[in-house]
């Protein structure tokens, strides 16, 4: 699997932009705030039909225009897939493949399985349980096409049953409609807690060697799925929290309360860990998923790493760069001297500048080396979004 080509038009800061990929090594290079990460956000789009910033269809469109287009070709077990996906600021978003339009975005997802690796992912360790199930969430939709639609019914469950929790507040005559929503709370419900448990134990299953490889042996990491609620005490728990939800005007019982665990030498290092043991935890977890894509599905993923080797030290970016071989790769950076001197072979370098994409001839990464002050580390760091305003 690996993505040929990219085409876009209005998108981000891109007025229009055309260009093709390596099966290999892609390198963006540029300054902060030029359009590096823009390129990733594009082609992640064409994962999950969502931005992996989480921001909305118009907030992706090039400022002053109303529609924005993005077209790729994917190459998945010898086929060609072109995919066209066109954005409004107006409508819901149209896709087709092979020039047959789908009926929902959802159809999608499964194509194109994407990892995808920033700085950001830090916050999957410290942050709070919201951040480990948007986690869960984006990969186990990427696998599973059933986890996709009961998420996605799960989560209107929730809004409406809220809405109806606002509404008792003022009429306790509404309080009997709740058994309706919460039959089908604990239907989708339980459904999404086994695939995430499923999911856990993979993730578990794997992670523990890649951290340990990372530490020299001298950590152990496990990781442990922390439901909310199981199947079989939901419909009990979720009756028992009725009066409290009926009061707190929101559903306090099941899986969007869920949360995983990261636990290293006995510490819990969403709360005790280091910045450095939390940065070494978040890459063992990414890396993780690269193994699991390739369980499940039998192909690699694609990988994107967004200004990711800045944030790590020598050691650590020499295991992450040597468990990547035979993926095509996204690499966004700042500088080139070290990267291009001390590591692999680079099958094709993109330099980005404003909103344009410069296609760079091998000869000239070495030319373009020693007019570098500061290599990867060398650059201050700022906001990469490219938004033009």
């Amino acid at each position: 699997m690996y993505i040929q080509s990219l085409e876009l038009s209005n998108f981000r800061n891109y007025e229009s932009l055309k260009t093709e990929f390596s099966e290999g090594t892609n390198i963006l290079y540029g300054d902060n705030a030029q359009g590096k990460t823009n390129i990733l956000e594009a082609l992640y789009m064409l994962s999950i039909c969502k931005s992996y910033r989480g921001q909305r269809d118009r907030d992706l469109i090039r400022f002053g225009q109303e529609e924005a287009h993005i077209r790729s070709v994917i190459m998945k077990d010898g086929i060609d897939y072109t995919v066209n996906m066109h954005l409004s600021r107006n409508r819901t978003k149209g896709i087709a493949i092979n020039g047959q339009k789908l009926r929902k975005a959802s159809q999608l997802v499964g194509l194109l399985h994407i990892v995808f690796f920033s700085p950001d992912d830090l916050r999957i360790i410290k942050d709070g349980p919201s951040e480990r199930r948007r986690f869960m969430d984006m990969e186990l939709c990427q696998l599973d096409q059933s986890y996709l639609y009961n998420l996605a019914h799960y989560n209107k469950i929730i809004d409406n049953r809220n809405r109806l929790l606002k509404d008792i507040a003022y009429d306790r005559r509404l309080e009997e409609m709740l058994d309706v929503w919460d039959a089908q709370m604990v239907d989708y419900g339980s459904k999404i807690t086994a695939r995430r448990k499923v999911f856990m134990d993979s993730v578990s299953a794997i992670v523990g060697d890649i951290h340990a490889s990372l530490t020299g042996g001298k950590e152990h990491l496990t990781v442990g799925y922390e439901p909310n609620v199981i199947p079989e005490d939901f419909a009990e728990k979720l009756r028992k929290a009725r009066e409290r939800d009926i009061r707190q005007k929101i559903s306090t019982v099941g899986p969007h309360r869920d949360d995983f665990s990261f636990v290293d030498n006995a510490i819990d290092l969403r709360t005790f860990g280091s910045q450095g043991q939390q940065r070494t935890c978040a890459l063992s977890l990414k890396l993780s998923e690269i193994g699991l894509v390739k369980q499940i599905i039998g192909d690699n993923p694609v990988l994107m790493l967004d200004d990711v080797l800045s944030e790590l030290d020598s050691g650590r970016q020499n295991y992450l760069l040597g468990s990547i071989g035979g993926i095509q790769t996204f690499i966004t950076c700042t500088g080139l001297d070290e990267f291009v001197r001390n590591r692999f072979t680079i099958d094709r370098l993109f330099q980005i500048r404003n909103g344009t994409v410069a296609k760079m001839a091998r000869e000239e990464t070495e030319e373009q080396r020693q007019k570098e002050p500061g290599g990867i580390h060398g650059r201050d760091k700022q906001d990469d979004s490219g938004r033009q305003e």
